[in-house]
């Protein structure tokens, strides 16, 4: 008897979040660097384990997704490529993972706005995941400072005063990425909002979701800190509540929303660099002849289609031009029969 996929996922998923369960408890010494306080955002991290363990190992199940994942990620680990291009990886990695020119190639605003909030959630991860869980700490060297010391899993990493430009950016970077992403996602919200090309396709939970939650998780985040520094602490705890939900709402979302397309990001670079790798046998139309794409590529393609039961698969050997041919004659055999 054959377990479903989406069984399997749920076991996966289950484990995932067993694993960071037991890591929290670990890092943080015992939960003795934890911070109950925080106990709603690591549920929620823990949530966000499960859910794109889950949501990716339901994706990669399918026929398609299934030989992408296998075809790039064995061409990210083949001893064949790193021979082949040793510099590929790290090149590759760099322009479609960190920088992510192929959107340049559209508009260099939206590139800007984007990087913008790649980086500020990067950060923002970067610094809250191991906050949240307990693995970083910071600690007073004497009462209440200003020297302190920044720990990872009890062990003394950086000692810095509170008041030196590296004390001020350790308090302040998530202020940072709060800056980068706002900047970012108002770009996005005012021209999907302006933008007749944008407006034209967008859907309120898949495209303006995704934004607004990221526009009030860093406003509340800049709140708290403007509540701290000019208000005294006016209205912290309201803000608090507020930040918490929009942080936790966001977390449980990214599985099952727009932001999804991050974990899967990885699989194409390893498919960029399976054709990357492969260019040197380059596919051929079976019509005219001409170069369509790497041979592996063509095959890889013609196999999915084939799993797919598309009925079609000759088309993944056909080069536009010679698919347009064949549909032009297939709209006057079938739709102006006769027509000359």
């Amino acid at each position: 008897m054959s377990v479903r996929p989406s069984t399997r996922a749920a076991l996966a998923g289950a484990g995932v979040s067993l694993a960071l369960c037991a890591a929290i408890y670990l890092g943080s010494r015992g939960l003795r660097d934890f911070d109950s306080a925080l106990v709603p955002y690591a549920a929620a991290t823990i949530f966000l384990a499960f859910g794109v363990t889950y949501r990716y190992l339901v994706w990669i199940s399918a026929p398609g997704a299934r030989r992408l994942f296998r075809s790039g990620f064995g061409a990210l680990f083949s001893w064949r490529s790193f021979r082949r291009a040793p510099t590929a990886l790290p090149r590759m990695a760099a322009t479609y993972l960190g920088f992510q020119k192929f959107l340049g190639a559209r508009s260099r605003a939206r590139w800007v706005a984007h990087q913008l909030m790649f980086w500020g959630c990067l950060l923002a991860v970067a610094i809250t995941f191991p906050l949240t869980w307990g693995w970083f700490t910071f600690t007073a060297d004497a009462g209440a400072g200003p020297e302190y010391t920044m720990r990872l899993w009890g062990f003394g990493l950086v000692r810095f005063d509170a008041l030196s430009v590296v004390g001020w950016l350790s308090f302040h970077g998530l202020d940072i990425a709060a800056v980068l992403v706002l900047a970012g996602s108002g770009y996005f919200l005012v021209r999907r909002l302006r933008d007749r090309e944008a407006t034209s396709g967008q859907r309120f939970g898949y495209d303006l979701v995704p934004l607004l939650a990221l526009i009030v998780v860093s406003v509340t985040g800049l709140l708290l800190t403007f509540s701290s520094a000019v208000l005294h602490g006016g209205g912290y705890e309201f803000l608090a509540l507020i930040h918490m939900a929009s942080v936790v709402g966001t977390l449980i979302y990214i599985p099952f929303g727009k932001f999804f397309h991050v974990v899967q990001r990885p699989a194409a670079v390893g498919m960029q660099l399976f054709k990357y790798v492969g260019r040197g046998e380059p596919g051929r139309c079976r019509v005219c002849g001409e170069p369509i794409d790497t041979a592996p590529f063509v095959a890889n393609l013609r196999a999915t289609m084939v799993d797919l039961r598309l009925g079609f698969e000759a088309l993944a050997e056909t080069c536009p031009r010679c698919k347009r041919r064949e549909r032009g004659r297939a709209y006057l055999r079938t739709v102006k029969k006769g027509f000359q």
